[in-house]
């Protein structure tokens, strides 16, 4: 694909974030993550982010990366493009660019750089070396403790053309709106936010097509529901839906640290898809807990 065919690509439809697969030892289940992909590519996706962070991107290990970007890239769609997580310092994160590249994947999503807060003209520098070192697109994603301004945005996408795509995890509504205005369709705009559907009608608003969905992991149907009562602004069907399961479903993510994975996790074991455990800092579920989750899939199946 063109870096134009990917953003349209993208912005055609809903994304999904797998969860990475672990044995009970805490492994990499290569296996599993195949038969994952498998599964969820049976269901219609606009784009597919290997290794991101609902898939523990910042727990595999360097050993593993590689098998995981190739697993993701060999068992998906062949018309969906497969984005590739890096991240941490620019050194590691241009190295795993290369290495995700040489896997396959169609692109690359830049995650938040490791622990600093750092000036602007640092991170775009990162982004430039990041996309220099790659021939595929690169999406910047905007969360923690990186965040450009639209002047920043906009110089970034003048110097770099395979800078493709902008994801907001910042919920920051008038400076997604800034950039929306002055970047245009030079790139793709992503609804990022943890559980992003509760977002997604005022970012349609302003021209954000897409959003990343963690609970496509285990409840996909519903997951495209939400996202065409979205796209054709079928109040009732998201009043519902926000009232039934997201709702109660940020509720419960917001008990602990973490569980914005943790959570994904447990509700692809309750419908018969397990990933196996998160690994550690991330903690599981309490029984209570899971037994909440439960009570929500149920309901809303």
């Amino acid at each position: 694909m063109t870096f134009d065919e990917i953003k349209r690509k993208i912005g055609s439809g809903l994304l999904s974030f797998p969860i990475t697969d672990f044995t009970a030892a805490g492994e990499f289940d290569a296996a599993g993550y195949a038969k994952r992909l498998q599964w969820l590519s049976s269901y219609p996706a606009a784009g597919l982010f290997a290794a991101g962070g609902t898939g523990e991107f910042f727990s595999i290990g360097y050993d593993e990366y590689d098998a995981v970007i190739r697993t993701a890239v060999e068992n998906s769609s062949a018309d969906v493009p497969v984005l590739a997580g890096v991240g941490y310092g620019t050194r590691m994160a241009v190295d795993l660019a290369r290495r995700a590249e040489k896997a396959g994947a169609a692109g690359i999503l830049v995650l938040p750089h490791y622990l600093m807060f750092a000036e602007e003209a640092g991170v775009i520098a990162h982004m430039t070396a990041i996309c220099n070192a790659v021939g595929i697109g690169v999406i910047y994603y905007a969360r923690d403790n990186t965040k450009l301004s639209p002047a920043g945005l906009e110089k970034l996408a003048a110097t770099c053309p395979n800078f493709i795509g902008y994801k907001d995890g910042l919920g920051d509504l008038q400076l997604m709106q800034r950039i929306h205005y002055r970047l245009g369709d030079r790139v793709v705009h992503i609804g990022g936010l943890p559980t992003a559907e509760v977002f997604a009608q005022p970012y349609l608003e302003m021209g954000v097509t897409t959003y990343s969905s963690a609970v496509f992991n285990f409840v996909p149907e519903l997951a495209l529901k939400f996202y065409a009562a979205v796209r054709a602004r079928d109040a009732a069907v998201i009043d519902r839906l926000m009232k039934s399961f997201y709702l109660p479903l940020i509720d419960l993510r917001d008990r602990k640290k973490g569980y914005a994975v943790s959570m994904i996790k447990a509700g692809a074991t309750l419908v018969g898809h397990s990933a196996g455990p998160v690994r550690t800092p991330l903690t599981e579920l309490d029984a209570a807990e899971r037994e909440t989750l439960q009570g929500l899939i149920e309901a809303n199946s």
